[in-house]
């Protein structure tokens, strides 16, 4: 969308540009990448970059305020609902869809908050062979390219990173936790994390626990885990059906980044209480009740917690609505659809959408997380899904690169 680079991308564009850039990125994490990488980078305006920014932060503002926070916690389910949960979340990830305003300007408008990590530690090797592949494409592209917030630069980001993930401990006793990781397509952004942290990545059904401590074993030693970077989705743990060495109600000796209840509290759970012009409404259906809007093709008909769009409707009839039981209709929300802006053009012409996630991080002794740093993915399709792109190209998983880092 910053013509200036991205005509010019697309007139060197190859194939073999494509799979040098995969490869290198490949190389520098260490292992394959098993979901689709978008050919190319999202060129963010300056314009568009600032403009982010500001949305991102004041939409962090409202819902990490006192009075909404203690609204949200009714999200928390009481068999979920983890001790010791700190004042403010460490992670947090906002997603923007790019559209078009009526005057031509390019915006965002959010499309899902989640105070859950996500791929910082990836973002950080997928730059660096963004850079490499882009300076042999040509000269001109060649530049001092930016995935970073608040003046940031690798230099002063990844030892953020540590210290939020770390906290002063011992990267052995701090521990990635997820699910069978290595089976995860999430999986190289733990190795990445790895390579900048010094963390394994461990299933919770390999941890000890002794009295209220928990343990694993690593080289014939029994190793105290004493903080926890938690990638857990809790409902592919509730799918999985697997007996855990602990329960997350317990009292235990460790700390976490981020606590397992933020994972509930802000999340598409928060929207509704959200008023922001970068906000689309959102309503729940135990709000609405009979209520149901009548042009219900401008919505589009969301659970509140999963991941990937799982659940998603965005053709949403009168049928679907009526199909989510009483029970759960507290679970599921409304929200007004956004018109993604195909702005991305293709060598071949075609249009493609992006959807910015704003990734912020808070470190000990920060009182709110702070803004830091971006990823894109890309689409063809009504959603930014795989199921959406198959068999489509220029879509993916990308990048958003700013001629400069942002403020």
């Amino acid at each position: 969308m910053d013509h200036r680079f991205r005509t010019l991308f697309n007139q060197r564009y190859t194939d073999a540009y494509y799979q040098g850039f995969l490869r290198d990125l490949e190389g520098r994490v260490g292992c394959p990448i098993p979901y689709r990488v978008a050919e190319t980078p999202f060129f963010v305006p300056s314009e568009l970059r600032d403009r982010l920014a500001v949305h991102a932060r004041e939409v962090l503002a409202l819902v990490t305020e006192k009075q909404a926070l203690e609204r949200m916690e009714a999200a928390i389910p009481p068999a979920w609902d983890v001790p010791q949960m700190d004042a403010q979340p460490h992670c947090v990830q906002i997603d923007f869809a790019i559209v078009q305003n009526t005057d031509g300007s390019l915006d965002g408008r959010v499309v899902e908050l989640q105070a859950f990590p996500s791929l910082y530690g990836l973002m950080v090797l997928k730059l660096e062979a963004a850079r490499t592949a882009l300076a042999a494409m040509s000269p001109e592209l060649d530049r001092d390219w930016s995935i970073y917030y608040s003046k940031l630069t690798r230099e002063t980001f990844v030892p953020r990173l540590a210290s939020a993930i770390l906290d002063g401990h011992d990267p052995e006793e701090v521990v990635l936790l997820d699910l069978s990781p290595e089976t995860q397509k999430t999986y190289p952004d733990f190795v990445a994390t790895k390579l900048l942290v010094g963390i394994d990545a461990v299933c919770p059904t390999k941890l000890i626990k002794v009295k209220n401590q928990l343990f694993r074993e690593k080289d014939g030693r029994r190793v105290p885990v004493r903080r926890i970077f938690n990638r857990i989705v809790f409902d592919e743990l509730g799918k999985a059906n697997v007996q855990l060495p602990f329960n997350y109600t317990e009292d235990l000796d460790v700390s976490w980044c981020s606590h397992p209840n933020w994972y509930w509290v802000i999340s598409k759970y928060s929207l509704p209480f959200v008023h922001h012009p970068a906000v689309p409404r959102a309503r729940t259906l135990a709000e609405i009740g009979a209520d149901v809007p009548e042009d219900l093709e401008n919505y589009v008909l969301k659970p509140l917690f999963s991941f990937a769009g799982g659940g998603v409707k965005v053709d949403v009839t009168r049928a679907d609505v009526d199909a989510v039981p009483e029970a759960e209709r507290a679970g599921y929300i409304l929200q007004e659809k956004i018109n993604y802006h195909p702005g991305i053009p293709m060598p071949d012409g075609n249009g493609v959408k992006a959807e910015v996630r704003m990734m912020f991080l808070r470190t000990p002794g920060e009182t709110t997380p702070q803004l830091c740093l971006n990823l894109v993915r890309l689409s063809r399709g009504k959603m930014l899904g795989v199921d959406q792109n198959k068999n489509l190209t220029w879509v993916g998983g990308g990048i958003g690169l700013f001629d400069g880092p942002g403020d």
